[in-house]
């Protein structure tokens, strides 16, 4: 495989291209190759234990749309006028608890460890979860666990939107319990395996978007090395 070098100023470029878009172009469709890219970015992501605890919901009808914004204060522009809207869930210590089923199959059918190194790996698992971060001492801490791991495939979406030319905007101010009562009513949590942790909106800015000032520390108040 050749290996392709984007050039660093690229990059920059488009970090500095990104901004939190409040309201879309709403006659603007992102392309299905380029979404595909960008569902391609969240699916190739890093994940503690190599476990993927996450699963992506494109909330694409208009009718589900108009009940989340009953219950999303923070995505009442991007409800209506966003090309692609999503929502990340991350699955619960049903699912990521080393003795699962679903462990289980990730080590063997996905991760494709060898049957006889599954119950190492699963063992280094347990060693993982139980005496170094101690996630299994709740739910809540698991729960914690896997949602921040979901901010990887959030983050590198929006970083890939943006190399594509695609505006995004991260949303968290929505009330939690409802949204998770209506993806339940729906049957979209999987009977508890799946809890919502974020959503993102993807699109098209418009000419007279509003762009809010956008202020960074400098790299000497927040990088410090140790030589």
């Amino acid at each position: 495989m050749t290996q392709r070098v984007i050039k660093r100023q690229e990059i920059l470029d488009a970090f500095n291209f990104r901004r939190a878009i409040k309201t879309f172009d709403p006659t603007k469709k992102i392309s299905e190759e380029d979404f595909n890219v960008i569902l391609e970015a969240a699916r190739l992501s890093p994940s503690s234990c190599g476990l993927e605890p996450w699963k992506f919901l494109i909330v694409q009808n208009q009718e589900f749309r108009e009940k989340l914004k009953e219950i999303s204060p923070g995505a009442q522009g991007h409800l209506p006028t966003a090309s692609h809207f999503v929502i990340i869930l991350s699955r619960t210590s049903k699912d990521t608890r080393y003795d699962s089923e679903y462990v289980k199959n990730q080590v063997l059918n996905v991760t494709g460890f060898p049957a006889e190194m599954s119950d190492q790996v699963i063992e280094s698992i347990r060693n993982f979860q139980v005496n170094q971060l101690n996630v299994l001492e709740s739910e809540q801490k698991a729960l914690d666990w896997t949602k921040r791991q979901t901010f990887l495939p959030f983050a590198n979406m929006m970083t890939v939107a943006a190399l594509l030319g695609i505006d995004s905007c991260p949303i968290e101010g929505f009330y939690i319990d409802k949204v998770e009562k209506l993806l339940a009513e729906e049957n979209l949590l999987e009977d508890g395996y799946l809890a919502v942790s974020a959503m993102v909106a993807f699109g098209y800015r418009t000419n007279d978007s509003k762009l809010f000032p956008r202020g960074r520390r400098d790299m000497k108040d927040i990088v410090q090395w140790i030589n």
